[in-house]
């Protein structure tokens, strides 16, 4: 039987007021999962999990630098498992555990997530999925249409981003508990131009605390790209079976060659920053 939202929201919200109570002794996160959205954060998270010494958040998503940050730490660590249980795990199992979470959204709203990371968590390790910003953004588009939130065609949503986000940095950057329904929801161009949002993080943490991936590898060769992670987490190796991608996009139409041109010219400038930034050539022209 399928929940509904609501009642869903209803059983998570009992079950955290215990584990709210015990947040003294539970875990804090070991990596996250910044982005970018509709970028394989979702296979890439379920991936990680599968692995012995990953022990899985609560819910992937907390939004706890983003929209949850005013929730503060207690509530956030109950998104966690409890450091009796990593002991356990650790002595009778003989081998080491940690945890983490994915909430798209830190990437894009930077300004005041990575300062919040860096605050609470200076030692953690970060892991960020660029997608080439069309893919991007056609999916971003899609998903919210199969959410019920658009009603434009995809050429009209992206022609109206600017005046439908008209003024919402501006209170984002003011307020830093504002929440942002059209950013959050219609940012189908500003969510692919990765330069400014990486470069946050890039500058905030060292190297070693910071992989970058190219979401088509993991789409092309997830095990490849899974052991890469694996290694950057300092995890011993693990077999990934069964490395099917979740939350797929089903589209009703193909993008058309005219709008894909556009987008196109709209992006490389951003992306040739990025591969120059970054030292890498993603190749998404």
């Amino acid at each position: 039987m399928k929940l509904s939202k609501p009642v869903k929201r209803t059983i998570l919200g009992s079950l955290l007021v215990p584990r709210t109570l015990s947040s003294p002794i539970r875990m804090l996160p070991d990596f996250l999962i910044i982005g970018t959205k509709r970028g394989g954060t979702t296979s890439m998270y379920n991936y990680l999990t599968a692995h012995p010494c990953i022990a899985p958040a609560f819910q992937k998503e907390p939004h706890f630098f983003d929209m949850n940050f005013k929730r503060g730490v207690n509530w956030y660590r109950a998104q966690f498992p409890s450091r009796l249980y990593q002991n356990f795990i650790e002595q009778y199992y003989g081998r080491s555990l940690i945890t983490g979470e994915a909430t798209p959204c830190y990437l894009f709203f930077h300004y005041h997530a990575v300062k919040r990371v860096v605050e609470f968590l200076p030692k953690i390790k970060i892991i960020a999925l660029l997608r080439n910003p069309i893919d991007r953004a056609y999916s971003h588009y899609y998903h919210e249409v199969s959410r019920g939130n658009e009603t434009l065609s995809f050429e009209d949503a992206i022609q109206k981003e600017d005046k439908r986000t008209q003024g919402e940095w501006e209170k984002v950057l003011s307020d830093s508990n504002y929440y942002s329904y059209n950013l959050f929801h219609y940012s189908y161009l500003s969510r692919g131009i990765y330069i400014d949002q990486i470069r946050s993080w890039v500058e905030t943490f060292t190297k070693n605390q910071i992989l970058v991936l190219k979401s088509e590898d993991l789409y092309d060769n997830p095990v490849g790209v899974y052991k890469r992670v694996i290694s950057f987490l300092g995890l011993p190796d693990f077999e990934l079976k069964n490395a099917k991608q979740w939350n797929e996009t089903k589209y009703q139409n193909e993008m058309a060659p005219k709008t894909r041109r556009w987008l196109s010219d709209h992006f490389r400038h951003y992306n040739n920053q990025l591969y120059e930034y970054l030292g890498m050539d993603f190749n998404w022209e």
